[in-house]
Order: C-alpha cells, then structure tokens, then sequence
C-alpha cells in the first residue's frame, strides 16, 4: 500500500470512531444552498462559508467554473435536493489563470506525464506518447477572475434549466487573507428574477 492510502484509511478509521449520529442526516442540504468552487487544495469551503456536514451542496472542479456538467449538478441539487441560493466562488492565485488552452493542448500532444513551469513556461517532464484528444476539450482557462466569475454567473442565470427565482452569487476567495470578495457585477447579474 501507498504512504498516501495508508494515511487516508487511518484517517478514516478516526472519523468512524467520532461519526456519531451523523448517518441520520437527511439526504437534502439543511441550509438549502450550493456552493460551486475551485478544486484548489487550499480553499475549504466547509470553514470558509461556515458550513457542517449536511449543511449544503459543495460542487468543485478546477477553477470553479460553471461547466455542463457543474450546471448539472446544481440543476440537480434544486430541482431533486430543493436549494434556493447557489454561489459561485473562484479564488486569487488560481492555476487555472497560468495556462491557456493552446498551452494544455501542446502538452498534451507532446505527453501524458506531469508538466512543470518555470520563468520560461511550461514544460513536458516525459517523453511521448502524448495524445490529441485535449484538442476537444474547451479547459476554461481564465485570464481576469472578475471576469470569470461574472461569465459563470451570467452562464448559470441563462440556462434554460435554472429557475430565475434562484439567486446567484458571485465572489472570489483571497488566498491570503481567507475573505470572501464579492462581485458586485455577478451579484447584480445573479439576482432572483
């Protein structure tokens, strides 16, 4: 077994002996919220937004962004687990803003293995064979966090499967500070309609 198996099963091991009533949490969120948000091991939305467990739906991936299939889980966590507030959260110092599609996309090509960065740019660890299939894929890169968060906002409050009765919030996380800065065009665009 791995380092890193053997400390998640230990882990686990100690949450099991403290999991007390917490197998009678309902199904749906108590707090009747989501939360979507980057996957950055950094940002923990539980302390963050002050949340416990069975409070509300977490949806991460990487950047936070408003995806197909992140939109289907809010659509999900609404229509079938009755939230009535969603979020959208990105974050400062976001990997996703030092790289752009082409970037992946090259990598990709040249090899599967782990890249690295430095002042030059990005560079393939490893030799081939790569593969062209991140060709098809759009990687949501972002350029202005601002920004991004407002397209995801403007992207969720548009779909056709989302309630306009459902607000939508948009804020970024400051890494070095752990506040929540607000959006103020996202909010705007995010209103209950």
């Amino acid at each position: 077994m791995s380092k890193i198996l053997n400390e998640v099963l230990a882990a686990n091991r100690d949450y099991v002996d403290n999991f007390g009533d917490k197998g009678d949490l309902p199904l749906p969120p108590g707090r009747h919220f989501a939360i979507l948000t980057c996957m950055d091991a950094r940002l923990d939305p539980a302390k963050y937004a002050g949340l416990s467990e069975g409070d509300a739906h977490v949806i991460r991936n990487a950047g936070g962004r408003a995806s197909d299939d992140a939109i289907r889980s809010l659509v999900i966590s609404y229509k079938l687990l009755g939230t009535r507030e969603w979020f959208v959260i990105h974050h400062t110092n976001c990997g996703m803003e030092l790289f752009t599609d082409e970037i992946m996309r090259r990598l990709l090509n040249s090899s599967l293995k782990t890249a690295s960065i430095d002042a030059s740019g990005w560079h393939d660890s490893g030799a081939g064979p790569g593969s062209a299939e991140g060709n098809y894929i759009d990687w949501l890169t972002i350029s202005n966090q601002e920004q991004s968060v407002l397209e995801d906002v403007q992207r969720i409050k548009s779909h056709p499967l989302v309630p306009r009765e459902i607000p939508v919030y948009g804020y970024i996380y400051d890494c070095k500070s752990g506040r929540l800065l607000e959006v103020p065009a996202a909010t705007e665009a995010g209103r209950a309609g």
